[in-house]
């Protein structure tokens, strides 16, 4: 028993102070794998809703998956960069552009434009005599005619009583010869030659009826009469166009009048010859500016023998601008450029191998065809989005940087509940976050015609909601109705009306779409683009109203697309009735 009782004590002893040595170590281990992890500051996200962003593992407060890490791109990145993964990359088509500095392309400013008739060689064929047309000889727009040939026969009385007085007259000229040459010129006048008139002096017959005969060659552009009409004197018969030379006419953005003169040499190039450029010469810049696209015409004057310009066919032109500095001008595309207010801002690609962003705000200068002018803000070389730019706005002000919606950057909304690094008097919930620093102040009478527009979608999208193809697409009639009562000249500053008519014709195109489609399925296709184009009108115009926007994650085959409502619940419409409740709040448009 003895020897029992001290192998027993000997194990406790050995217990004892194995905790004694390791257990506190092993606590301390613990202790140090929780800091180690706190300062690490791993953050857990959804992969179908990418906004939400907790500090500890668990399910989506929206849909229910479980959270996955998030990537933690602060590593060896500055305060204002942050970093996005492939497969965002992929699913926003985002796209970078190298920009370099570049004298001849800066310099050269790209412009849209259509063929047209050159009016200066244009004419107008009229009768000289009043009648009635016995035959016409011309049988259809397009007709290749050519001087000498003969148009129309016309039955005129008053020229049957003339040719009656000349052979009267003829039979007096020795005794009265003032009243023959007066019948005489009187025919004349009806554009009738010398030989038609002696003809008719020599014959003594009267002719009933008399040809009327091309004054000039060219193509038939309109028929003003048919066979059998009554036509008084000097009235018009048809249009006829001289397409030996043609007009190229382009629009010239009002920012832009500047920069062209008389004179210059302008490069034209159209899609129906890929390989070929044509060279012209500035002829006449419109005087009057175009109050609705607040525009003006320049014409240059194209050559045409060949027939290869089509008058209604598109063409563009490349025109060096007129400067006296040699130096070099830096230009971006439009589609890389943010608008904000005054502010206007691009995102550069800081890293040339990852998908590390930053944001940059730029000074702009003069628009030159899609591109603008930057006079500060980017160096050559630089690398910046050119596709997807709203999508990289939206992931940086998501991350808490600098963002269009979030100057000065910082920590924002990082859950569906709660936030971080924020002063909870300071912060707002997800559904309360708003972007008013991105609007642009115009006037209350451009927001209601704007909100007419709005209130078209809004039906538009209760209508896909409730899965009717054929009322959605007399809505997005009703929206093109809308967007044609929208009066320009209500933007006064020129950018605002530039961002303002790149938005029109997005929002235009897809509702257009829309009204042609009557495939419930097309319609939606279409309705994802028309929502993401008036989201960013709205956000920068306004309405007067607290307007949603929502997202399905699950649409457009499980790439996401947005919506906007009025109402914070959500009513798919992407999906129906199969799918009614499927989304969530984005942000919330005050």
């Amino acid at each position: 028993m003895k020897k029992y009782i001290i192998y027993i004590g000997i194990l406790a002893l050995g217990l004892i102070l194995g905790w004694l040595l390791f257990g506190n170590s092993s606590a301390s281990n613990d202790d140090h794998s929780r800091d180690e992890m706190a300062e690490s500051n791993q953050m857990w996200t959804c992969s179908m809703h990418p906004q939400i962003m907790q500090s500890e593992p668990g399910d989506c407060p929206i849909c229910g998956m479980d959270l996955i890490p998030a990537e933690n791109g602060a590593e060896g990145l500055m305060a204002d960069q942050f970093k996005l993964t492939e497969n965002a990359m992929a699913l926003a088509n985002i796209q970078t552009t190298v920009i370099g500095s570049s004298k001849s392309d800066g310099n050269v400013v790209n412009l849209s434009g259509k063929i047209a008739e050159n009016e200066e060689a244009n004419a107008v064929q009229v009768s000289y005599f009043s009648g009635r047309i016995e035959r016409l000889n011309v049988n259809f727009t397009g007709e290749d005619i050519r001087k000498g040939q003969l148009l129309a026969s016309i039955y005129s009385p008053e020229l049957y009583a003339a040719q009656q007085e000349l052979i009267t007259a003829a039979s007096l000229k020795e005794s009265q010869p003032a009243l023959y040459q007066a019948v005489r010129n009187k025919l004349k006048l009806w554009k009738l030659s010398e030989n038609q008139i002696n003809r008719i002096e020599e014959t003594a017959k009267v002719q009933e009826n008399f040809p009327v005969y091309a004054t000039v060659s060219g193509i038939v552009s309109e028929k003003l009469v048919e066979q059998g009409d009554y036509i008084k004197q000097g009235q018009p018969l048809l249009r006829i166009a001289n397409l030996n030379t043609v007009w190229a006419i382009f629009d010239v953005y009002e920012n832009q009048i500047d920069l062209f003169k008389t004179g210059q040499e302008v490069s034209i190039s159209t899609n129906a010859y890929a390989n070929k450029q044509f060279k012209a010469k500035v002829d006449f810049i419109d005087p009057v500016l175009d109050n609705r696209t607040r525009t003006v015409k320049l014409r240059a004057v194209l050559a045409n023998k060949d027939d290869l310009f089509k008058p209604g066919m598109f063409v563009e032109g490349a025109i060096e601008r007129k400067t006296s500095s040699e130096k070099q001008v830096l230009t971006v595309p439009s589609s890389a450029i943010l608008w904000t207010g005054k502010r206007s801002v691009v995102y550069v690609k800081a890293d040339p191998v990852k998908a590390v962003f930053e944001m940059r705000e730029v000074d702009l200068g003069n628009q030159l065809g899609d591109k603008y002018e930057v006079l500060n803000g980017l160096n050559n070389g630089d690398e910046i989005v050119t596709n997807g730019t709203f999508t990289v706005d939206a992931a940086a002000h998501l991350q808490g940087k600098k963002s269009m919606m979030n100057k000065e950057g910082g920590q924002t909304m990082t859950g569906h509940e709660g936030h971080t690094g924020m002063d909870e008097s300071a912060t707002k919930t997800k559904d309360e976050q708003t972007n008013m620093n991105n609007r642009i102040e115009v006037s209350k009478d451009f927001q209601n015609q704007l909100k007419t527009v709005f209130q078209a979608y809004i039906k538009l999208k209760d209508n896909l909601v409730k899965d009717d193809p054929v009322e959605s697409a007399t809505d997005a009639k009703s929206i093109l109705e809308g967007l044609n009562q929208v009066n320009m000249k209500l933007l006064t500053d020129n950018t605002v009306h530039d961002q303002w008519m790149l938005l029109e014709k997005e929002i235009k195109s897809a509702a257009n779409a829309i009204s042609n489609a009557s495939d419930l399925t097309e319609q939606r296709d279409h309705f994802k683009h028309l929502s993401s184009h008036l989201a960013h009108a709205i956000e920068r115009f306004g309405v007067n109203e607290k307007v949603y926007q929502q997202f399905c994650p699950m649409a457009d085959n499980n790439n996401g697309a947005h919506w906007l409502s009025l109402d914070e619940q959500i009513l798919n419409p992407y999906f129906g009735a199969s799918m009614l409740k499927c989304g969530s709040v984005k942000q919330t448009i005050e």
